[in-house]
């Protein structure tokens, strides 16, 4: 290889010697010449793959991570009694299937001081701490966790799976959520510059407790894939008017309807079964199904797009055995509109708009018998939202 690289070489010399050699002087470009620099070191290394080896310390990785699995129960909705005249009295009873989990995941995330140790992870643990930008150390984190959940009858999928790296002047993070009670799922990765605050003396308007705390900045890019949230697919069936030509969105998803059976209007399914005796049933019942079947087929249909936005964001964290305070908060104020047919900015009028998420995790014991607490996460991305929280009042009697 350096012998044939060598001879192009020699003959491309040759080649330019042989023609009419003009001399210009130029001034040099910095920037250039450091491009040189670095070409040439690049050219110079050993680039043979049989030689490279990938030496992970494994044990590293995995020191301090845990493992769990789990299944949760219980039970659900109680049993409704539907009653019935039409035909004399008939009873329906709607039962509903109890309640379930199935959990797998792996996770290796410092714990805060304020989160007490478990015993066993059951994956049902409220880790409102998750979701914060920077952890309690420096270094390579991770988490994955897979559960399956069926509740008051309805069975989704939920995941979270993030990898982060902190340091003391950037923070690197890819995460997947996907959320089915909320209906959110997206992949995102973010690149951040941090800026740590080495002391909040100077904040005046701090109390004196929370001066001892730690608080960064961060500004970075944020990349995120996902669904075109925004996208109606209804919207191509409305009238002027503003309603909704329901039916006959039916008919093009094969159902049909049977003005000749005698005992009167009968509404099918493409399958041919009756799902309807009455206009009644057909508009209350049959038809939200059909809409929410054509939604989410149509939704489907189309490819995941990228966002690109700016976001900055903060971390702040406190802890004492009476006082502790973790917040943090992240924006995303601009984001990239890159022209696509489903673009969030298509949607949203073709203006800006806000994208957020932030947390709060408070305590405080007022005395050695009252203390109060406040746990919760919010976010909203597109015109998707969700969140969780929790606040209460312990007293313990001695």
């Amino acid at each position: 290889m350096k012998k044939l690289l060598l001879l192009v070489l020699t003959l491309f010399a040759l080649s330019a010697f042989g023609q009419d050699t003009i001399i210009v002087k130029k001034e040099v470009d910095p920037l250039l010449l450091q491009f040189n620099n670095f070409h040439n070191k690049i050219a110079n290394l050993n680039l043979d793959i049989s030689t490279l080896s990938l030496d992970v310390d494994w044990k590293k990785i995995t020191k301090f991570s845990t493992i769990y699995g789990a299944v949760n129960g219980g039970n659900s909705l109680s049993d409704v009694d539907v009653y019935s005249v039409t035909n004399g009295l008939q009873t329906q009873t709607v039962a509903t299937p109890y309640d379930y989990s199935v959990i797998l995941g792996v996770r290796k995330i410092a714990r805060m001081g304020y989160e007490p140790k478990e015993a066993f992870k059951n994956g049902q643990e409220n880790s409102f701490s998750d979701a914060s930008t920077v952890g309690k150390v420096k270094g390579f984190e991770y988490l994955f966790e897979l559960s399956y959940v069926r509740q008051e009858g309805e069975s989704y999928n939920n995941q979270h799976h993030f990898l982060r790296y902190i340091d003391d002047t950037y923070i690197l993070k890819g995460e997947y959520l996907e959320d089915g009670f909320a209906d959110i799922k997206y992949f995102e990765t973010s690149q951040r510059y941090r800026h740590k605050v080495e002391s909040l003396d100077n904040l005046t308007f701090l109390p004196k407790e929370l001066k001892k705390g730690k608080l960064s900045f961060n500004i970075g890019a944020a990349q995120r894939i996902a669904e075109p949230y925004g996208y109606d697919p209804l919207a191509e069936w409305v009238l002027d008017n503003g309603s909704l030509h329901y039916t006959f969105l039916a008919l093009e998803e094969g159902y049909s309807v049977d003005f000749t059976n005698p005992e009167g209007i009968q509404y099918l399914d493409p399958s041919g079964n009756v799902v309807a005796t009455s206009t009644e049933v057909w508009e209350a019942v049959v038809i939200p199904t059909v809409l929410a079947d054509y939604s989410e087929k149509k939704r489907d249909e189309l490819e995941n797009t990228i966002q690109h936005s700016l976001i900055l964001g903060f971390d702040y964290y406190l802890y004492t055995k009476k006082l502790w305070l973790h917040s943090w908060g992240n924006l995303m104020p601009y984001h990239y509109d890159q022209g696509d047919e489903f673009s969030y900015h298509k949607y949203n009028g073709g203006e800006q708009w806000y994208d957020y998420s932030g947390g709060l995790i408070f305590g405080y014991k007022l005395n050695k018998h009252l203390g109060v607490f406040v746990e919760g996460k919010y976010n909203k991305y597109w015109n998707r939202e969700w969140h969780d929280f929790s606040f209460g009042v312990n007293y313990i009697i001695f």
